[in-house]
Formats: structure tokens, sequence, C-alpha cells
């Protein structure tokens, strides 16, 4: 029987634009939920890994352990590389991987982690299955995503409401689940997992010098990054829709009452012993 591949199209990409986001993300700000379930002689499986930031943290955070950071994308992989070997980390290794076919043996490793990932696969209840079958009983199966339509802002300020309406679009088409957030815990129920601790956390962006980092990123992104490119191809904007859409996020950018806060749903799943 042939294995399941992904057929999704990763929404982001890996723009400058994205990469800023992604190198800003930790442990402590992306996976404070599973932070008290670690030991240090853990072995960690970090799914679609990116840049590497949060896997890093990880990797520190077990010494006596191991941390493998994968991800589909193999150029990204070396910026991770990069950032293990200027922590002087020897206890990671990287590799690409197909969550929906992991390429590592049963009951391999102690905790499988997964930031901002399921929203962007094909068929999330199959990644949850093998992210089970990897980890070895008595472990722990940890994601965190979004969930677009609860972000929240203020001031109401025109154009952001079509960049959230855009953006579900966008993702959608490319195979997607931008509201990823509320649907971990009935995801993990249709993948047999039975132990699951549901919680959720957000970010804000509240400060002029987080407004300023948000709003200029996704300014960026909407015109400039794989995002913008699948936008306009798909026909879900033309260049002129999503340069407004960017000019919106600049106004509330500037807005000194403004607030951002985005939604993430969490799930601490512990296998069967």
């Amino acid at each position: 029987m042939p294995k399941a591949q992904e057929t999704a199209v990763y929404t982001h990409g890996h723009h400058a634009s994205v990469l800023r986001s992604h190198t800003w993300r930790t442990a402590a700000n992306s996976a404070a939920y599973l932070l008290g379930a670690l030991k240090p002689h853990m072995r960690i499986l970090d799914i679609g890994c990116g840049p590497g930031t949060i896997t890093a943290d990880l990797a520190a955070l077990v010494p006596e352990g191991h941390v493998t950071g994968v991800d589909r994308a193999p150029g990204v992989l070396e910026q991770a590389r990069a950032e293990a070997a200027a922590r002087g980390l020897t206890n990671v290794d990287f590799a690409t991987a197909d969550v929906h076919a992991l390429d590592f043996p049963d009951d391999t490793f102690c905790v499988v982690h997964a930031h901002q990932v399921l929203q962007h696969v094909s068929d999330p209840v199959q990644a949850l299955r093998e992210m089970r079958r990897v980890t070895r009983p008595g472990g722990y199966i940890a994601v965190r995503d979004a969930d677009y339509a609860a972000m929240t802002w203020y001031p109401e300020v025109p154009g952001l409401d079509d960049w959230l309406a855009l953006y579900h679009r966008v993702a959608r088409a490319n195979g997607g689940e931008p509201d990823a957030g509320r649907r971990l815990v009935a995801w993990a129920r249709a993948a047999g997992l039975t132990d699951v601790t549901a919680t959720s956390s957000t970010w804000t962006f509240a400060t002029p010098e987080e407004r300023a980092w948000w709003s200029g990123l996704w300014a960026e992104r909407t015109v400039a990054s794989a995002y913008a490119d699948q936008a306009v191809a798909g026909g879900h904007a033309t260049e002129a829709e999503l340069a407004a859409v960017a000019a919106a996020w600049r106004e509330w950018g500037e807005r000194e009452d403004g607030w951002f806060a985005v939604l993430h749903g969490e799930i601490l799943c512990r296998t069967e012993v």
C-alpha cells in the first residue's frame, strides 16, 4: 500500500517576511503548554521546525536527550542547522520529512511536537496518527495551531477584514484549514487519541515596537511572498487589492491604540502505556 503524501501547498513559503516571524518564535512564547512535561533525557521530534529556533530551545531543555527537527522544505533546514551550531548544541539533528508518512520506526520518541503545522497539511488526522505511531507508550504528542477566525484586533481599520477573508480563501484553496486551533481536539479524537488536554494561549501585539513589527511583516508578506503569488495566481485577489490590504496593515500599525491578538489552540496528548 503506498504511503500517504502531502498534497497541500504551504501558504506562507519562506520569504524574509515570513522568516522574521518564524525566527521570533521560542519554546517560551510558542510551546509553554509543553515545557512542564519535559525531562532532561527525552528524545523529541519537532515537526515543521522551519528555521529551528523552537527546536534549539527544546534541545537546550533536554541536555541528556536528543531533538530531531524535520521540515518539508530542505532549504530552511540549513538555517536551522546554523541556529543550532551558533548555540553550540550537539544533541540536535535535522532532516526532511512528510508528516503524513514519517520515516521513523514505531515508538521512537518521548515527545512529538508540531507548532503551526496541522493548519497547512492536507490530512491532519493522518498526520496525528503518524505522530502517535512514532511516539513511545506513555509519551506526549504536543500540537499548537493558530485559529485565524478567532484573531481579533482594534481599531477596525478598513481593509483588515479583507485581509482575513482573503487569507481564508487562499489557505483553503491550498488544501489547508486556517481555523485549525478550534479543531485540534476533534482531529485528535478522530486519530484515536484519548488522553487529550486542551488549552489555548495568545500572542498579543500592542506596544509601538510590536505593532510596527507585526504590521510590517504582514504588509510585506501580502505583496511579496509566496502567499501573494498564490493569491494572484489563484484568482483570489489582484495586485492592486493586495496593495490595499498591505496599506491597511501599515495604517493599523501606526495607530497608537492598536492591539492585535492571535489565538492558538493547544493539545497535549499522552499515549497509552
